[in-house]
Formats: structure tokens, sequence, C-alpha cells
């Protein structure tokens, strides 16, 4: 029995913890770091009458695909070694071919996936996610997401001025000195609602009813189980509206939280809709104890929990790779 690990060589260290655990369950583990392919290593699909034909090769030698029991689909940098000085559109078109052959192979194993990459695809929809948390009966915060800026105002009287606004999705901008500078969630003050809000109309916001918080959680899903910790966010001045901001300072904060019954069992019903295995969900508690619901992420990471709360994350991720824990799909 074999796994396949679909990461990249930068990867975080967390992901060393599931593979030795696979190695010890008698695993074989083939990771495919996706930057270095396809410079570093190489794969051979070969498609005839007779069968099939799938090879991995790397430093570690050759391997057969056709041979994987399990994927894991961790990260995607396709063609992320390609020369930095390679001619633009010739660069542009080797990295998209390159993302569809491994997007493709990986999609053609007869193995089991956890995620299949169009689940995890389709699960990221923010909207959805609300949408979806809402129905099963799931506590979620007032959310506007527009481009218009008449909307944005009356969204924040709405919530008498209590609001934040974030991006859907994570990232960083760069200075002229190239330094990172990540797009952090952030309180509107009345200031912001003036003629900065014309800015919507280069690109459309999430707005959201800022909730007070008790305490913040991060609840990571595998198979049927749900691993929950909870940090104190509100301690520091810096990570009162986005504990990121100094998730360093605060990552030997988190301890292990007891998610109430009825809240875990309406999250494994909004991860069984999307049909995954994995995911990691943000809550915020409020002083009068409501559990808000903020998103999930497919991909969402782990590591942190395992290594400082005890949390039994990896081991359970391993297991239900390995066959030994219980796959939900």
């Amino acid at each position: 029995m074999s796994v396949l690990v679909i990461t990249k060589s930068d990867d975080h260290e967390g992901i060393g913890q599931v593979l030795d655990f696979l190695r010890e369950d008698g695993m074989r583990v083939v990771r495919m770091d996706t930057d270095r392919f396809p410079l570093e290593t190489s794969l051979s699909m070969h498609y005839t009458k007779g069968g099939e034909k799938l090879v991995f090769q790397s430093e570690e030698g050759e391997f057969d695909l056709r041979e994987v029991t399990s994927v894991w689909y961790r990260r995607l940098n396709a063609a992320g070694r390609l020369p930095a000085d390679m001619e633009r559109q010739l660069r542009a078109g080797a990295v998209h071919e390159t993302r569809l052959t491994i997007l493709g192979m990986v999609a053609s194993l007869k193995a089991f996936h956890l995620d299949p990459f169009h689940h995890v695809r389709h699960a990221e929809s923010k909207q959805l996610q609300l949408q979806l948390a809402k129905e099963l009966g799931i506590d979620i915060p007032r959310t506007l997401i527009t481009n218009d800026p008449a909307s944005a105002r009356a969204f924040y009287d709405e919530c008498r001025g209590e609001v934040v606004t974030k991006m859907m999705a994570s990232f960083a901008v760069y200075d002229a000195q190239n330094r990172e500078k990540v797009v952090f969630t952030t309180a509107l003050k009345p200031e912001d609602m003036g003629e900065a809000l014309l800015d919507l109309r280069f690109c459309p916001m999430t707005f959201q009813e800022r909730v007070p918080k008790s305490v913040e959680l991060r609840a990571t899903i595998v198979g049927n189980k749900v691993f929950t910790a909870a940090v104190d966010s509100q301690k520091s001045a810096d990570t009162k509206v986005d504990w990121r901001r100094d998730g360093l300072g605060l990552i030997d904060s988190w301890v292990p939280y007891d998610l109430p019954k009825e809240v875990e069992e309406r999250l494994l019903g909004l991860m069984a809709h999307f049909r995954l295995n994995y995911g990691a969900a943000d809550f915020v508690v409020t002083p009068d104890g409501r559990h808000v619901f903020l998103e999930v992420n497919p991909v969402g990471e782990f590591f942190w929990l395992d290594k400082f709360t005890g949390l039994p994350i990896s081991r359970a991720i391993a297991g239900i790779l390995a066959g030994h824990g219980r796959r939900v799909f």
C-alpha cells in the first residue's frame, strides 16, 4: 500500500509527522513536490488499447502510480522552479500545461483522495459556505459582499458601525522594496465610509458584522472526527480583530476546546454536503455563548495545533490515508 503526497518543497514541517505515522503503518510514501516538476522530476503517462502506464520519477527512483492506494492533496505550486527570466508568455504557458498535467494525473488515480481536487475547489466558495451553514442552523455573522458603495454604507449603518472588512481569499501585496504586506481583516471607521468606498469599483470586498469575541476556535475535521482548539485573541490589541496579525505570538496559547455536540454535528453536515473528509473551520465564541461560524478551509493548516495542544490531528490524517480511520467519502 502506498500514499502519494501532492505538495511543494517548502511545505511546512507538520507534514513530516503525518508521513512518519504513515511509514509506521507500513505505507510507502511517494512525495511529489509540484514546484520541482517538470525541471527536476518527471511524469510519463502512457495510454493504449492494451492498458496504461503511469510513472513518476524523482531522485528516489521510479514509481508506478497505478500502485497508489491513497492520495493526500496538500499544496500545488506547479512549475514553481521555472527560470524567473523565462519569456513571459512561454513561462505562463508552461506553468498552465504543467498544472493541467499534474491535476489530470491526480484525477485519473483509482485511489482514495483526501480530498478530490474538484470537491476542494467547490467548497472554497465562501458565499456557498455561509448559505449552507445558515440552512443547517449554524450561526453566521451578517455579511455583505459588494462593489457598490451605497450598499456598503447601508450595511455599515445596519450594523451600527460594528463592521469588519476582508477579502474573499488570503493574499499579500508587495511594496516598492518587494516587502510582503499581508491583507488582514480590518475594523472599519466612520472616515472609511466616505470617498474611500469609491475604490470598490476596482474590486468587490466582503463586509461583515463585527461579532464580539470571548475566544476564537479552529475546528479541524478529519473524517468523522472534529478536533477543536481555542485561543483568547482579545488579550492583545494587535489580535483583537484578526489573530493572524500576531499568529506567532499566540501560537502556544491555543488550548483544546469542547465544541458543543450540536455545533459539531452541524459542522459535519456541512462537510457532508461538500463531500470532504478534511477541513479547518473557524468560529467565534461570543461572551453570551454563541458559536458563530466564519468559514471552513478545505486545505486549512493544522500543524501548530497538533504540536502545541496535543490534539492528535496528524495521527488521524495518517490513519484515514492508511485506511484505519473512518472515511466518510
